[in-house]
Protein backbone atom coordinates (compact mmCIF):
# COMPACT_ATOMS: atom_id res chain seq x y z
CA UNK A 1 0.00 0.00 0.00
CA UNK A 2 2.49 2.56 0.90
CA UNK A 3 4.54 1.70 -2.41
CA UNK A 4 1.65 2.64 -4.49
CA UNK A 5 0.79 5.61 -2.69
CA UNK A 6 4.40 6.60 -2.72
CA UNK A 7 3.81 6.06 -6.83
CA UNK A 8 0.70 7.95 -6.93
CA UNK A 9 2.15 10.99 -5.41
CA UNK A 10 5.34 10.72 -7.45
CA UNK A 11 2.82 11.26 -10.42
CA UNK A 12 0.78 14.03 -8.90
CA UNK A 13 3.78 16.04 -8.24
CA UNK A 14 5.16 15.46 -11.49
CA UNK A 15 1.98 16.63 -13.19
CA UNK A 16 1.38 20.03 -10.85
CA UNK A 17 5.30 20.82 -12.49
CA UNK A 18 4.75 20.18 -15.79
CA UNK A 19 1.55 22.89 -15.39
CA UNK A 20 3.44 25.01 -13.47
CA UNK A 21 6.73 24.93 -16.05
CA UNK A 22 8.87 23.80 -13.03
CA UNK A 23 11.57 21.09 -13.48
CA UNK A 24 10.56 18.39 -11.65
CA UNK A 25 13.25 18.33 -8.79
CA UNK A 26 10.99 21.27 -7.45
CA UNK A 27 8.26 19.35 -6.49
CA UNK A 28 10.06 15.89 -6.50
CA UNK A 29 8.20 13.29 -4.05
CA UNK A 30 9.30 11.01 -1.92
CA UNK A 31 10.30 8.01 -3.78
CA UNK A 32 9.10 4.13 -2.85
CA UNK A 33 12.02 2.68 -0.51
CA UNK A 34 12.82 -0.99 -0.97
CA UNK A 35 14.98 -2.23 2.10
CA UNK A 36 16.47 -5.04 1.87
CA UNK A 37 16.55 -7.67 4.37
CA UNK A 38 19.73 -8.60 6.23
CA UNK A 39 21.01 -12.22 7.53
CA UNK A 40 22.48 -12.22 11.48
CA UNK A 41 25.62 -13.16 9.74
CA UNK A 42 26.39 -9.69 9.44
CA UNK A 43 26.66 -7.49 12.33
CA UNK A 44 24.72 -4.35 13.19
CA UNK A 45 26.62 -1.49 13.11
CA UNK A 46 27.70 0.04 16.25
CA UNK A 47 28.06 3.70 15.20
CA UNK A 48 24.76 4.45 12.67
CA UNK A 49 21.33 4.29 12.69
CA UNK A 50 19.56 5.30 9.21
CA UNK A 51 15.99 6.08 7.83
CA UNK A 52 14.99 6.34 4.39
CA UNK A 53 11.70 8.48 3.94
CA UNK A 54 11.19 7.35 7.06
CA UNK A 55 11.67 3.86 6.60
CA UNK A 56 14.42 1.90 8.87
CA UNK A 57 17.29 0.41 6.93
CA UNK A 58 19.66 -1.97 8.68
CA UNK A 59 23.18 -0.89 9.04
CA UNK A 60 25.70 -3.33 9.34
CA UNK A 61 29.65 -3.12 10.69
CA UNK A 62 32.07 -4.04 8.46
CA UNK A 63 36.59 -4.03 8.58
CA UNK A 64 37.30 -0.30 7.82
CA UNK A 65 34.02 0.68 6.86
CA UNK A 66 29.67 0.54 7.45
CA UNK A 67 27.48 -0.53 5.06
CA UNK A 68 23.68 0.50 4.67
CA UNK A 69 21.84 -1.24 1.42
CA UNK A 70 18.73 -0.22 -0.28
CA UNK A 71 16.64 0.99 -3.03
CA UNK A 72 14.28 3.71 -4.24
CA UNK A 73 12.28 4.32 -7.28
CA UNK A 74 11.36 7.59 -9.05
CA UNK A 75 12.16 10.52 -6.83
CA UNK A 76 13.76 11.50 -4.18
CA UNK A 77 15.32 9.63 -0.70
CA UNK A 78 15.36 11.92 2.46
CA UNK A 79 17.96 10.50 5.03
CA UNK A 80 18.23 10.53 8.62
CA UNK A 81 21.57 9.29 9.74
CA UNK A 82 22.11 9.14 13.50
CA UNK A 83 24.81 8.52 15.65
CA UNK A 84 24.23 5.27 18.18
CA UNK A 85 25.60 7.27 21.21
CA UNK A 86 23.28 9.69 20.44
CA UNK A 87 26.40 12.91 20.62
CA UNK A 88 25.78 16.11 18.75
CA UNK A 89 27.13 15.73 15.67
CA UNK A 90 30.16 18.24 15.38
CA UNK A 91 31.42 17.56 11.97
CA UNK A 92 30.19 15.56 8.19
CA UNK A 93 31.23 15.13 4.74
CA UNK A 94 29.26 13.61 2.13
CA UNK A 95 30.42 11.83 -1.03
CA UNK A 96 30.76 12.32 -4.10
CA UNK A 97 31.86 15.93 -3.30
CA UNK A 98 30.25 17.06 -7.03
CA UNK A 99 26.86 16.45 -6.03
CA UNK A 100 26.38 19.30 -3.73
CA UNK A 101 24.96 17.61 -1.06
CA UNK A 102 24.11 19.19 2.06
CA UNK A 103 22.23 18.54 5.46
CA UNK A 104 21.21 19.92 8.77
CA UNK A 105 22.15 18.82 11.57
CA UNK A 106 20.32 18.46 15.32
CA UNK A 107 21.79 16.98 17.98
CA UNK A 108 22.83 13.56 16.85
CA UNK A 109 21.09 12.86 13.62
CA UNK A 110 22.30 14.67 9.80
CA UNK A 111 19.60 14.75 7.70
CA UNK A 112 19.68 15.00 3.93
CA UNK A 113 17.99 14.57 0.57
CA UNK A 114 19.65 12.47 -2.34
CA UNK A 115 17.33 13.00 -5.42
CA UNK A 116 18.33 10.00 -7.28
CA UNK A 117 19.63 6.63 -6.75
CA UNK A 118 23.76 7.40 -5.78
CA UNK A 119 26.70 5.32 -4.18
CA UNK A 120 27.67 7.48 -1.21
CA UNK A 121 29.94 7.68 1.15
CA UNK A 122 29.63 9.68 4.77
CA UNK A 123 31.22 10.50 7.99
CA UNK A 124 30.04 11.65 10.61
CA UNK A 125 32.84 13.39 13.10
CA UNK A 126 35.57 10.69 13.77
CA UNK A 127 33.27 7.52 13.37
CA UNK A 128 33.88 4.66 11.01
CA UNK A 129 32.86 6.17 6.98
CA UNK A 130 29.41 4.56 5.71
CA UNK A 131 28.71 3.48 2.68
CA UNK A 132 24.88 3.97 1.52
CA UNK A 133 24.46 2.58 -1.52
CA UNK A 134 21.00 3.35 -2.90
CA UNK A 135 20.23 1.16 -6.14
CA UNK A 136 17.23 1.68 -9.07
CA UNK A 137 14.05 -0.20 -8.35
CA UNK A 138 13.96 -3.65 -9.78
CA UNK A 139 12.03 -3.55 -12.60
CA UNK A 140 12.74 -7.16 -14.07
CA UNK A 141 11.86 -9.49 -11.21
CA UNK A 142 10.85 -12.48 -12.18
CA UNK A 143 8.12 -15.10 -10.32
CA UNK A 144 8.93 -17.45 -7.66
CA UNK A 145 7.83 -20.00 -9.59
CA UNK A 146 6.43 -21.54 -13.17
CA UNK A 147 7.20 -22.20 -16.33
CA UNK A 148 10.90 -21.73 -17.02
CA UNK A 149 11.48 -21.37 -13.17
CA UNK A 150 13.95 -23.42 -11.02
CA UNK A 151 13.13 -22.32 -7.18
CA UNK A 152 16.06 -23.34 -5.01
CA UNK A 153 14.23 -24.24 -2.37
CA UNK A 154 11.51 -25.87 -3.80
CA UNK A 155 11.48 -29.92 -4.97
CA UNK A 156 13.28 -31.54 -6.31
CA UNK A 157 16.05 -29.23 -4.71
CA UNK A 158 14.81 -28.55 -1.38
CA UNK A 159 17.92 -26.43 -0.56
CA UNK A 160 18.19 -25.04 2.85
CA UNK A 161 19.72 -21.74 4.14
CA UNK A 162 21.58 -22.34 7.56
CA UNK A 163 25.12 -24.22 7.64
CA UNK A 164 23.93 -26.85 5.40
CA UNK A 165 25.79 -27.60 2.40
CA UNK A 166 23.68 -26.97 -0.57
CA UNK A 167 25.50 -27.31 -3.52
CA UNK A 168 24.65 -30.18 -5.38
CA UNK A 169 20.94 -28.93 -4.95
CA UNK A 170 21.98 -25.27 -6.92
CA UNK A 171 24.07 -27.04 -9.34
CA UNK A 172 21.54 -29.55 -10.06
CA UNK A 173 19.07 -26.85 -10.41
CA UNK A 174 21.48 -24.61 -12.68
CA UNK A 175 21.68 -27.06 -15.09
CA UNK A 176 17.63 -28.11 -15.18
CA UNK A 177 17.41 -24.00 -15.69
CA UNK A 178 20.10 -23.93 -18.34
CA UNK A 179 18.73 -27.29 -20.43
CA UNK A 180 14.95 -25.90 -20.36
CA UNK A 181 16.49 -21.88 -21.57
CA UNK A 182 18.55 -24.36 -24.17
CA UNK A 183 15.20 -26.61 -25.13
CA UNK A 184 13.26 -23.63 -25.79
CA UNK A 185 14.97 -20.94 -27.00
CA UNK A 186 15.42 -18.62 -24.62
CA UNK A 187 16.65 -18.63 -20.31
CA UNK A 188 15.84 -20.79 -17.69
CA UNK A 189 15.94 -18.85 -14.52
CA UNK A 190 16.98 -19.85 -11.10
CA UNK A 191 15.51 -18.05 -8.31
CA UNK A 192 17.35 -17.89 -5.07
CA UNK A 193 15.11 -16.51 -2.06
CA UNK A 194 16.28 -14.72 0.79
CA UNK A 195 18.72 -16.72 3.12
CA UNK A 196 22.26 -17.96 4.00
CA UNK A 197 24.04 -20.56 1.25
CA UNK A 198 27.19 -22.61 2.02
CA UNK A 199 28.33 -23.41 -1.10
CA UNK A 200 30.76 -25.11 -3.20
CA UNK A 201 32.13 -23.94 -6.26
CA UNK A 202 29.01 -23.39 -8.88
CA UNK A 203 29.57 -23.50 -12.92
CA UNK A 204 27.00 -21.85 -15.14
CA UNK A 205 25.78 -23.20 -18.58
CA UNK A 206 24.73 -21.51 -21.54
CA UNK A 207 21.02 -19.62 -21.56
CA UNK A 208 20.60 -19.27 -17.90
CA UNK A 209 18.93 -16.51 -15.58
CA UNK A 210 20.75 -16.84 -11.75
CA UNK A 211 18.47 -14.49 -9.58
CA UNK A 212 19.46 -13.16 -6.11
CA UNK A 213 16.52 -12.39 -4.44
CA UNK A 214 17.11 -9.21 -1.90
CA UNK A 215 18.31 -11.32 1.55
CA UNK A 216 19.97 -13.92 -0.83
CA UNK A 217 23.63 -14.91 -0.08
CA UNK A 218 25.93 -17.07 -1.68
CA UNK A 219 28.43 -17.91 0.97
CA UNK A 220 32.26 -19.78 0.52
CA UNK A 221 32.45 -22.17 3.27
CA UNK A 222 35.41 -22.30 4.93
CA UNK A 223 36.61 -25.51 3.67
CA UNK A 224 39.22 -26.31 1.25
CA UNK A 225 37.88 -30.05 0.53
CA UNK A 226 34.58 -28.06 -1.05
CA UNK A 227 36.36 -26.83 -3.60
CA UNK A 228 38.39 -27.11 -6.99
CA UNK A 229 41.67 -25.65 -7.53
CA UNK A 230 41.77 -23.58 -10.64
CA UNK A 231 45.17 -21.84 -10.52
CA UNK A 232 47.70 -21.19 -8.40
CA UNK A 233 48.75 -17.13 -7.81
CA UNK A 234 52.34 -16.86 -7.71
CA UNK A 235 52.76 -13.37 -5.56
CA UNK A 236 50.27 -14.66 -2.70
CA UNK A 237 51.85 -18.50 -2.55
CA UNK A 238 48.15 -19.94 -2.68
CA UNK A 239 45.98 -22.21 -5.05
CA UNK A 240 42.79 -20.16 -6.01
CA UNK A 241 39.22 -21.21 -6.90
CA UNK A 242 36.97 -19.49 -8.96
CA UNK A 243 33.61 -19.68 -6.71
CA UNK A 244 31.00 -19.02 -9.40
CA UNK A 245 32.29 -19.52 -13.32
CA UNK A 246 31.10 -20.16 -16.79
CA UNK A 247 31.62 -23.17 -18.52
CA UNK A 248 33.75 -22.68 -21.65
CA UNK A 249 32.08 -21.58 -24.84
CA UNK A 250 29.06 -21.02 -22.86
CA UNK A 251 26.54 -18.14 -24.17
CA UNK A 252 23.04 -15.59 -23.16
CA UNK A 253 24.48 -16.07 -19.11
CA UNK A 254 22.55 -13.51 -16.74
CA UNK A 255 22.99 -12.70 -12.76
CA UNK A 256 20.84 -10.32 -11.35
CA UNK A 257 18.97 -9.14 -8.27
CA UNK A 258 19.66 -7.53 -5.29
CA UNK A 259 21.67 -10.62 -3.44
CA UNK A 260 24.92 -10.78 -2.05
CA UNK A 261 27.87 -13.09 -3.60
CA UNK A 262 30.25 -13.33 -0.16
CA UNK A 263 33.71 -14.65 -0.64
CA UNK A 264 34.23 -14.74 3.27
CA UNK A 265 37.48 -13.76 2.84
CA UNK A 266 39.16 -14.32 5.94
CA UNK A 267 37.93 -17.60 6.42
CA UNK A 268 39.30 -18.97 2.88
CA UNK A 269 42.73 -17.98 4.17
CA UNK A 270 43.11 -19.14 7.31
CA UNK A 271 43.58 -22.11 7.58
CA UNK A 272 42.83 -23.53 4.25
CA UNK A 273 45.18 -20.88 2.40
CA UNK A 274 42.85 -20.98 -0.80
CA UNK A 275 42.06 -17.50 -1.82
CA UNK A 276 38.64 -17.23 -3.48
CA UNK A 277 37.64 -15.17 -7.19
CA UNK A 278 33.78 -14.85 -6.35
CA UNK A 279 33.19 -14.80 -10.21
CA UNK A 280 34.37 -15.69 -13.59
CA UNK A 281 32.87 -15.35 -16.47
CA UNK A 282 35.66 -17.40 -18.70
CA UNK A 283 35.21 -18.08 -22.75
CA UNK A 284 31.69 -16.83 -22.62
CA UNK A 285 29.81 -14.11 -24.67
CA UNK A 286 26.48 -12.33 -23.94
CA UNK A 287 26.95 -12.34 -20.38
CA UNK A 288 25.27 -9.57 -17.98
CA UNK A 289 25.20 -8.86 -14.08
CA UNK A 290 23.12 -6.59 -12.11
CA UNK A 291 21.98 -5.22 -8.82
CA UNK A 292 24.12 -8.00 -7.37
CA UNK A 293 26.96 -7.41 -4.11
CA UNK A 294 30.01 -9.22 -3.86
CA UNK A 295 31.42 -8.86 -0.64
CA UNK A 296 34.77 -9.87 0.89
CA UNK A 297 37.06 -11.90 -1.74
CA UNK A 298 40.42 -13.27 -0.90
CA UNK A 299 41.88 -12.50 -4.42
CA UNK A 300 40.37 -10.70 -7.78
CA UNK A 301 36.86 -10.62 -7.05
CA UNK A 302 35.44 -10.17 -11.09
CA UNK A 303 37.39 -11.48 -13.59
CA UNK A 304 35.73 -11.28 -17.04
CA UNK A 305 37.76 -13.47 -19.43
CA UNK A 306 38.40 -13.99 -22.73
CA UNK A 307 34.82 -13.15 -23.21
CA UNK A 308 33.24 -10.83 -25.20
CA UNK A 309 29.77 -8.66 -25.07
CA UNK A 310 29.34 -8.40 -21.47
CA UNK A 311 27.96 -5.72 -19.19
CA UNK A 312 28.32 -5.10 -14.91
CA UNK A 313 25.86 -2.65 -13.86
CA UNK A 314 24.60 -1.75 -10.54
CA UNK A 315 27.31 -3.96 -9.11
CA UNK A 316 28.68 -3.47 -5.49
CA UNK A 317 32.11 -4.62 -4.18
CA UNK A 318 33.15 -4.59 -0.45
CA UNK A 319 36.24 -5.97 -0.20
CA UNK A 320 38.60 -5.34 3.04
CA UNK A 321 41.28 -2.80 3.58
CA UNK A 322 43.41 -5.84 5.61
CA UNK A 323 43.80 -8.36 2.47
CA UNK A 324 46.02 -8.22 -0.32
CA UNK A 325 45.52 -8.62 -3.71
CA UNK A 326 41.55 -8.07 -3.91
CA UNK A 327 41.00 -5.69 -6.65
CA UNK A 328 37.53 -5.30 -7.66
CA UNK A 329 36.92 -5.85 -11.35
CA UNK A 330 39.99 -7.06 -13.61
CA UNK A 331 39.06 -7.17 -16.81
CA UNK A 332 41.13 -9.46 -18.74
CA UNK A 333 41.59 -10.27 -22.95
CA UNK A 334 38.14 -9.89 -23.29
CA UNK A 335 36.43 -7.20 -26.23
CA UNK A 336 32.95 -5.27 -25.73
CA UNK A 337 33.10 -4.95 -21.83
CA UNK A 338 30.92 -2.17 -20.04
CA UNK A 339 31.27 -1.63 -16.41
CA UNK A 340 28.24 0.86 -15.52
CA UNK A 341 27.26 2.58 -12.01
CA UNK A 342 29.31 0.65 -9.71
CA UNK A 343 31.51 0.78 -6.66
CA UNK A 344 34.29 -0.66 -5.93
CA UNK A 345 36.09 -0.46 -2.56
CA UNK A 346 38.97 -2.44 -1.07
CA UNK A 347 42.73 -2.34 -0.41
CA UNK A 348 43.94 -2.86 -3.86
CA UNK A 349 43.00 -1.43 -7.25
CA UNK A 350 39.10 -1.46 -7.60
CA UNK A 351 38.72 -0.97 -11.36
CA UNK A 352 41.49 -2.33 -13.95
CA UNK A 353 42.30 -3.84 -17.43
CA UNK A 354 44.80 -6.27 -17.91
CA UNK A 355 46.34 -8.81 -20.55
CA UNK A 356 48.63 -11.80 -20.07
CA UNK A 357 50.44 -14.83 -21.99
CA UNK A 358 49.33 -18.87 -21.35
CA UNK A 359 52.48 -19.14 -19.07
CA UNK A 360 50.96 -16.75 -16.34
CA UNK A 361 50.23 -18.37 -13.03
CA UNK A 362 46.21 -17.50 -13.93
CA UNK A 363 46.45 -19.40 -17.69
CA UNK A 364 48.36 -22.03 -16.68
CA UNK A 365 45.63 -24.53 -16.20
CA UNK A 366 43.42 -22.57 -19.04
CA UNK A 367 42.97 -24.22 -22.24
CA UNK A 368 43.30 -21.54 -25.44
CA UNK A 369 45.53 -19.03 -26.96
CA UNK A 370 46.17 -15.16 -24.87
CA UNK A 371 43.82 -13.14 -26.76
CA UNK A 372 44.04 -9.09 -27.25
CA UNK A 373 41.76 -6.19 -25.18
CA UNK A 374 39.48 -3.82 -26.63
CA UNK A 375 36.39 -1.58 -26.46
CA UNK A 376 36.10 -1.68 -22.77
CA UNK A 377 33.58 1.14 -20.84
CA UNK A 378 33.88 1.83 -17.26
CA UNK A 379 31.35 4.30 -16.66
CA UNK A 380 29.86 5.90 -13.62
CA UNK A 381 31.97 4.88 -10.74
CA UNK A 382 32.79 5.36 -7.09
CA UNK A 383 36.45 3.95 -6.53
CA UNK A 384 37.82 3.75 -2.82
CA UNK A 385 41.61 2.18 -2.40
CA UNK A 386 44.64 2.04 -1.04
CA UNK A 387 45.98 1.73 -4.73
CA UNK A 388 44.74 2.84 -8.10
CA UNK A 389 41.26 4.61 -8.61
CA UNK A 390 40.83 3.25 -11.91
CA UNK A 391 44.04 1.71 -14.04
CA UNK A 392 44.98 -0.09 -17.04
CA UNK A 393 47.48 -2.68 -16.35
CA UNK A 394 50.12 -4.09 -14.73
CA UNK A 395 49.59 -6.80 -17.47
CA UNK A 396 50.20 -5.63 -21.22
CA UNK A 397 51.75 -9.07 -22.75
CA UNK A 398 48.86 -8.94 -25.26
CA UNK A 399 47.35 -5.24 -26.65
CA UNK A 400 44.58 -3.40 -24.78
CA UNK A 401 43.44 -0.88 -26.95
CA UNK A 402 40.13 1.28 -26.67
CA UNK A 403 39.89 1.48 -22.91
CA UNK A 404 37.68 4.54 -21.32
CA UNK A 405 36.79 5.41 -18.09
CA UNK A 406 34.18 7.88 -17.34
CA UNK A 407 32.56 9.86 -15.11
CA UNK A 408 34.59 9.16 -12.30
CA UNK A 409 34.78 9.61 -8.54
CA UNK A 410 38.32 8.82 -6.64
CA UNK A 411 36.85 8.78 -3.30
CA UNK A 412 40.41 8.23 -2.04
CA UNK A 413 43.40 6.29 -3.32
CA UNK A 414 47.26 6.52 -3.61
CA UNK A 415 47.34 7.11 -7.71
CA UNK A 416 44.00 8.61 -9.13
CA UNK A 417 44.65 7.69 -12.85
CA UNK A 418 47.34 5.04 -13.85
CA UNK A 419 48.65 3.08 -16.42
CA UNK A 420 51.34 0.63 -15.33
CA UNK A 421 52.81 -0.83 -18.50
CA UNK A 422 54.60 -3.59 -16.28
CA UNK A 423 54.56 -6.66 -17.94
CA UNK A 424 55.05 -7.26 -21.66
CA UNK A 425 56.30 -5.72 -25.03
CA UNK A 426 52.33 -5.32 -26.09
CA UNK A 427 51.05 -2.11 -27.05
CA UNK A 428 48.17 0.21 -24.56
CA UNK A 429 46.62 2.50 -27.30
CA UNK A 430 43.44 4.58 -27.44
CA UNK A 431 42.77 4.79 -23.67
CA UNK A 432 40.44 8.20 -21.93
CA UNK A 433 39.74 9.36 -19.15
CA UNK A 434 36.82 11.15 -18.83
CA UNK A 435 35.21 13.53 -16.43
CA UNK A 436 37.56 12.03 -13.01
CA UNK A 437 36.57 13.90 -9.57
CA UNK A 438 39.67 12.83 -7.48
CA UNK A 439 38.89 13.74 -3.69
CA UNK A 440 41.43 12.17 -1.63
CA UNK A 441 45.13 10.79 -1.84
CA UNK A 442 45.54 9.63 1.27
CA UNK A 443 47.96 6.48 0.68
CA UNK A 444 50.99 5.93 -0.88
CA UNK A 445 51.90 3.00 -3.55
CA UNK A 446 55.52 2.16 -4.92
CA UNK A 447 56.12 5.19 -3.78
CA UNK A 448 52.93 7.25 -5.10
CA UNK A 449 50.98 9.36 -3.68
CA UNK A 450 49.89 11.41 -6.81
CA UNK A 451 46.79 12.33 -9.41
CA UNK A 452 48.50 10.57 -12.56
CA UNK A 453 51.16 7.89 -12.79
CA UNK A 454 51.93 6.26 -16.25
CA UNK A 455 54.81 4.66 -16.41
CA UNK A 456 56.57 0.97 -18.16
CA UNK A 457 58.18 -1.41 -16.65
CA UNK A 458 60.40 -3.91 -18.32
CA UNK A 459 59.27 -7.03 -17.29
CA UNK A 460 58.66 -9.50 -20.12
CA UNK A 461 60.02 -6.69 -22.32
CA UNK A 462 58.63 -2.96 -22.89
CA UNK A 463 55.92 -1.67 -24.79
CA UNK A 464 54.92 1.24 -25.67
CA UNK A 465 51.87 3.69 -24.69
CA UNK A 466 50.07 5.76 -26.82
CA UNK A 467 46.99 8.32 -27.11
CA UNK A 468 46.00 8.89 -23.98
CA UNK A 469 43.43 11.01 -23.51
CA UNK A 470 42.70 13.16 -19.89
CA UNK A 471 39.93 15.32 -20.12
CA UNK A 472 37.73 17.21 -17.41
CA UNK A 473 40.01 15.94 -14.35
CA UNK A 474 39.14 17.71 -11.09
CA UNK A 475 42.05 17.11 -8.50
CA UNK A 476 40.60 18.10 -5.08
CA UNK A 477 43.15 16.30 -2.91
CA UNK A 478 46.74 17.15 -2.02
CA UNK A 479 49.24 15.79 -4.24
CA UNK A 480 52.41 14.42 -2.25
CA UNK A 481 54.42 13.03 -4.78
CA UNK A 482 54.98 14.79 -8.41
CA UNK A 483 52.91 13.06 -11.06
CA UNK A 484 54.25 11.35 -13.57
CA UNK A 485 54.97 9.94 -17.52
CA UNK A 486 57.92 7.34 -17.63
CA UNK A 487 58.20 5.42 -20.75
CA UNK A 488 61.22 3.11 -21.26
CA UNK A 489 64.11 3.51 -23.96
CA UNK A 490 62.26 2.34 -27.57
CA UNK A 491 58.73 2.00 -25.79
CA UNK A 492 57.82 5.96 -24.96
CA UNK A 493 54.74 7.58 -23.92
CA UNK A 494 53.25 9.97 -26.25
CA UNK A 495 50.54 11.06 -27.90
CA UNK A 496 49.35 12.42 -24.12
CA UNK A 497 46.42 14.98 -23.98
CA UNK A 498 45.42 16.75 -21.00
CA UNK A 499 42.10 19.04 -21.44
CA UNK A 500 40.42 20.97 -18.77
CA UNK A 501 43.00 19.44 -15.40
CA UNK A 502 41.92 21.91 -12.83
CA UNK A 503 44.39 21.41 -9.51
CA UNK A 504 43.48 22.15 -5.45
CA UNK A 505 43.10 25.35 -4.66
CA UNK A 506 42.49 26.44 -8.54
CA UNK A 507 39.13 27.41 -10.32
CA UNK A 508 40.50 27.32 -13.48
CA UNK A 509 42.37 24.58 -15.38
CA UNK A 510 46.08 24.08 -15.04
CA UNK A 511 47.86 25.33 -18.24
CA UNK A 512 51.60 24.06 -17.88
CA UNK A 513 52.95 20.70 -16.70
CA UNK A 514 54.39 22.81 -13.62
CA UNK A 515 50.93 23.66 -12.51
CA UNK A 516 50.05 19.89 -12.78
CA UNK A 517 52.55 18.71 -10.70
CA UNK A 518 53.37 16.74 -13.53
CA UNK A 519 57.38 16.77 -13.53
CA UNK A 520 58.31 13.20 -13.36
CA UNK A 521 58.88 12.76 -17.10
CA UNK A 522 61.25 10.50 -19.11
CA UNK A 523 61.05 8.63 -21.83
CA UNK A 524 58.13 10.20 -23.27
CA UNK A 525 56.79 11.99 -26.85
CA UNK A 526 54.41 14.74 -27.16
CA UNK A 527 52.34 16.07 -24.39
CA UNK A 528 49.53 18.75 -25.08
CA UNK A 529 47.51 21.12 -23.12
CA UNK A 530 44.47 22.46 -24.25
CA UNK A 531 42.06 24.39 -21.90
Amino acid sequence: MRTRLLLALSAAFATVAAVLGLPQTALAAPAAVQVYPVPSIYEASADYRLTANGQNVPVTRYPGYDIAQFSIGTGTADLALTKVNNTAIGSYSISPAKLNLTGTISGPTLRFTVPNHEYLIVRLDGRPKLVIAIDPAETNRPASSGTGIFNVRSAPYNAQPGSSYSTTAFQTALNDAAAWGSANGRQGTVYVPAGVYTLGNLYLRSNLALYLEPGAVLRYTGERAHYDVHWHKDSQGRDITWFLSTRYSSENISIYGRGIIDGNGKASLAPSNLGVNLLTPIYTKNFSVDGITFRESSSWAIMPTRSSDMSFRNIKMFNRFDMGENDGIDVMESTGVQVTHAIGIGLDDPFSTKTWANDVDLFRQVPGDPRPLQDVVFDDLVSWTYCYGVKVGQGVIQSQTGVTFRNVVVHDAAVGIGIHHKYGSAPATGIRFENIDIENLSFTNDSNRTWLALWTGNARGVGPVRDVTLSNIKVRGAVTTPARINGQPGAPISDVVLRNVQMPGSSTPATTLAQMKLTNLSDYGTITIQP
